[in-house]
């Protein structure tokens, strides 16, 4: 087994997760939460995951090993904000050639991290893998080693190529390579009963500083912020830290769990977004401190700076609530924001339609199923145009998506706002949540839907009135052939990842009286790639089954 797979299995087998606990030991090694497989287009690869993971610590150069493309299109597309240096935003590559396919590029990595040191003199320097040289057998953690020593310098090898797996995976990676090789290599000048980390918090544009501000009244130090707006020494001291708070997010679980396992620093999972949230998340830090030798005053202190920002918060957002109240939201977002930005919206006084969990775990589907009740609408995924359809449908009056989605939206002449990572806007802590709901209104308010939902002068009809013509004309033709409606249901796609419909389904359970979601899988393949449709599958087995497709005694 090599070093990555080795690394990958152990990444797996994540203790530090609730639900794995539970689960057998074949069940543990497919992972904590369940991992989407690359090419699915679920939003990355490994080697784009552990790059955002690690890109945001600011000082260090963050050298990519492969074609110049990989360093391209992961290039700058967060707003990850710094105070100081801004060496992080400078793009390297080896960009590896045909020659360097043929005969090796870890030359070219050596002579590329020398030029690095000798031109910018950075506290290190992070090596990421990528498919290619990956697959040509390059051995960046013997490069990086060598280069290490040389310069006398750390210089970080990150083994997350594209290949492994998704994002969610590469987090964890890039979590394992600063575990292996940064945390704990220095030490802090000094240390508080009041030093705390805060992990998978990444600064985008600017969230960090809207939290920092309270910890600094309250007198708790942010020792290392991983990865926002770090730098170099602050995760490398890290390890000295007496709590640490996991942001909303099991991408960089292992982080946590390993440093409450070799430092003994206890952690806990919060979220920044909402009042409510930011509130729960200060007392539990200061819980955390007190049990760790913080006098108790700390938590008084810290209920009455919650008690003064949420009466501050909720003051300034008064003028909003009539003009947001009832208002109708789609949520097209993934992982954690899919429930954290449900309750700051509930709060708000918005009203969610649907929210989209194409990248949600199991625990944040639960999450979202205590906000918006058992019925909660959950979007697995959806075409443009059906998402065209539900938005016309839902009557929703803003959606919140990233980039994107917001062309969908703006065809239906629909308010959109920017809740993804290339956001410009900051919406965490009781500023964020103002400022959240403030940009909400303005998008729903702005007097250009007025103008652009008036149809144009010269057009007998709409774009949108034709569109809603063939459809309704495609339903009343099914509606009058039921062989033609039965074909069309039975070409509806299930399995995206490998082209599986409807009646292939159908006929494999019925045919092969397949009783569980791995059996379907085994026969189609269907629900072997991204695991999106699983639910699907259950949901049309658990109707073969009371339909008497497959008998009873199997089912049961």
């Amino acid at each position: 087994m090599s070093a990555v797979s080795a690394k990958i299995q152990d990444v797996f087998n994540e203790p530090g997760c609730d639900k794995n606990k539970g689960k057998s030991e074949k069940e543990r090694k497919k992972g904590c939460t369940k991992q989407l497989a690359p090419g699915a287009a679920a939003g990355g690869c490994a080697f784009d995951g552990a790059k955002i993971a690690l890109q945001p610590i600011t000082d260090v150069a963050h050298l990519v090993h492969g074609p110049i493309a990989c360093e391209g299109n992961s290039w700058d597309n967060r707003g990850a904000k710094t105070s100081g240096s801004s060496l992080y935003r400078t793009g390297f590559t080896t960009d590896i050639s045909e020659t360097d396919v043929v005969f090796g590029g870890e030359k070219r990595l050596y002579k590329s991290i020398k030029e690095i040191i000798d031109k910018y003199n950075p506290p290190a320097v992070f090596v990421y893998q990528t498919c290619v040289p990956a697959m040509i057998g390059d051995d960046i953690d013997a490069v990086c080693k060598a280069a290490s020593k040389k310069f006398d310098k750390p210089v970080i090898p990150v083994n997350s190529p594209g290949f492994v797996g998704p994002k969610n995976l590469g987090n964890k990676l890039a979590g394992e390579a600063i575990l292996d090789h940064v945390i704990g290599t220095e030490e802090p000048e000094y240390t508080t009963p009041y030093d705390i980390n805060i992990i998978g918090e990444y600064n985008l544009a600017g969230e960090l500083w809207q939290v920092k501000p309270l910890l600094d009244e309250l007198g708790i130090r942010i020792l290392a912020c991983i990865s926002g707006d770090a730098k170099y020494k602050e995760v490398a001291y890290s390890h000295r830290a007496k709590a640490s708070m996991m942001v909303c997010s099991k991408a960089m679980i292992n982080v946590a769990r390993k440093m409450e396992e070799r430092y003994d620093i206890p952690f806990f999972e919060g979220s920044f977004y909402g009042i409510g949230d930011m509130s729960d998340s200060l007392r539990e830090i200061a819980r955390l401190l007190i049990e760790r030798g913080a006098p108790a005053e700390l938590m008084d202190r810290t209920n009455a700076v919650i008690e003064r920002e949420e009466a501050r918060a909720w003051e300034r957002i008064a003028p909003y609530r009539d003009r947001l109240l009832g208002k109708k939201v789609l949520l097209i977002t993934g992982g954690v924001k899919s429930w954290s930005v449900v309750a700051a919206l509930q709060e708000a006084g918005l009203e969610l339609v649907g929210t989209s969990v194409k990248k949600s775990t199991k625990e944040d589907k639960e999450r979202i199923k205590e906000l918006m009740g058992q019925d909660a609408h959950m979007i697995d995924d959806m075409t443009p145009r059906e998402m065209f359809k539900m938005l016309r449908d839902a009557q929703a009056d803003i959606m919140l998506s990233g980039g994107r989605s917001q062309f969908i939206a703006l065809k239906a002449k629909m308010p959109w706002l920017d809740i993804n990572q290339e956001r410009h806007h900051a919406y965490a802590g009781y500023e964020g949540m103002v400022e959240l709901v403030q940009e909400i209104d303005k998008a729903l308010y702005n007097p250009v839907w007025e103008q652009v939902r008036r149809p144009p002068p010269w057009q007998e009809k709409t774009w949108e009135e034709r569109a809603n013509e063939a459809i309704a004309a495609e339903a009343a033709a099914l509606a009058a052939d039921p062989v033609m409606a039965e074909a069309a249901r039975r070409e509806k796609r299930v399995c995206k990842c490998h082209n599986v419909n409807v009646g292939a389904l159908e006929d494999a359970i019925r045919d092969g009286k397949l009783t569980s979601v791995e059996a379907v899988g085994a026969a189609t393949h269907a629900g072997t790639g991204c695991g999106g449709c699983q639910g699907t599958i259950e949901t049309m087995l658990d109707a073969a089954n009371a339909s008497g497709a497959v008998p009873a005694s199997l089912a049961a």
